[in-house]
């Protein structure tokens, strides 16, 4: 039996999540949970012929009432991915959507380290670079965090870097192999495109637009919609992937499985602490690879060219200030 849960599973990228994961043939049971129509998607879900059992949850009607909906979702969890929170709107900062969305992850978090403490966590949640700290060290008050089992999940970045290297280099995208490191947002994304694969020589002007389009194109999403929402079927196609990597990794035990994703560098303690005397910090977006037990190995740094140096540079006070912003949410929480 493969649990898969999906944590905001009515909302923009928790619905065609949750179709993708319905699709998805190692998963045997799906359960969906949010704050209102969950057991619809569910009952949609429920007609396609896939093998995976769906099932919907809600949270109580009376208040404070115990959250028997959240319970059942996650008992016995495989992996379990949360794209639950609001979506960034137009003229809306990054504070006010971490506002909200803080406490919306730390309340679930707390379940999760109740309920299924040893099961594979994906972080969708924006700002993933505070957000995925939260979920950390809310697992760490309750004596449960495992740093090879957390994850956020920057794999959007990735997509879109070999969207947008295809149409210039002609390669078929599905193919293209870019790293994107660093965090999930801004200047925070460092696409490091002097390591794509297949290899191609971009000018200066080409990696300086493609830079920027990688580390900006969720503007370009939202800017399109004209206040009607954000990135979430690419985002929802992006979590479904990386969500594959795992279950391969996990369930059907494939080796050197490689992927990038947001990690705490203790996950490896030889390869996090390269990129943590290089940077000095202790979540780092970076290659990694996966085994049945979650991350085996995290790549270090090596050989960036002197822009990419630079990016690195601009990123990390960012990325720190991010960083503390989640772990201080958490140690300042009197709910906790």
């Amino acid at each position: 039996m493969v649990k898969a849960v999906i944590l905001g599973a009515a909302g923009g990228i928790g619905q065609p999540l949750s179709l993708l994961l319905k699709l998805n043939e190692t998963v045997t049971e799906l359960a969906l949970y949010d704050i209102v129509n969950s057991p619809g998607v569910a009952a949609d879900l429920g007609h396609i012929n896939t093998p995976a059992k769906v099932t919907g949850y809600l949270p109580p009607k009376e208040k404070n009432a115990p959250n028997d909906g959240l319970k059942n979702a996650l008992t016995g969890a495989h992996i379990i991915i949360i794209p639950a929170g609001v979506p960034r709107k137009p003229g809306m900062t990054r504070d006010d959507l971490f506002k909200i969305n803080a406490g919306i992850v730390r309340d679930l978090a707390t379940g999760i380290a109740q309920y299924s403490p040893k099961a594979f966590i994906l972080i969708i949640s924006n700002p993933v670079n505070s957000t995925t700290p939260i979920v950390a060290e809310v697992l760490k008050k309750h004596n449960v965090f495992d740093p090879k089992k957390l994850f956020g999940v920057t794999t959007l970045d990735l997509v879109r870097a070999s969207t947008f290297t295809g149409e210039i280099s002609g390669h078929d995208s599905r193919d293209i192999r870019v790293p994107v490191v660093g965090g999930h947002s801004g200047i925070t994304i460092i696409p490091l495109l002097s390591k794509i694969s297949p290899s191609y020589s971009f000018s200066k002007e080409q990696i300086d637009s493609l830079t920027n389009r990688i580390q900006y194109g969720g503007d370009e999403v939202v800017k399109a919609k004209d206040g009607a929402g954000s990135a979430t079927l690419s985002m929802a196609q992006a979590g479904a992937r990386f969500a594959d990597a795992i279950l391969k990794a996990s369930v059907k035990g494939e080796a050197r499985l490689i992927e990038v994703s947001y990690v705490h560098l203790d996950a490896d303690k030889d390869g996090g602490d390269k990129i943590r005397a290089t940077v000095g910090l202790d979540y780092f977006s970076s290659t990694i690879e996966l085994g049945t037990n979650g991350i085996t190995k995290i790549h270090p740094l090596e050989n960036l060219t002197a822009f990419e140096d630079s990016l690195l540079k601009a990123a990390i006070p960012e990325l720190r200030e991010n960083i503390n912003k989640g772990v201080a949410f958490i140690k300042e929480d009197s709910k906790l």
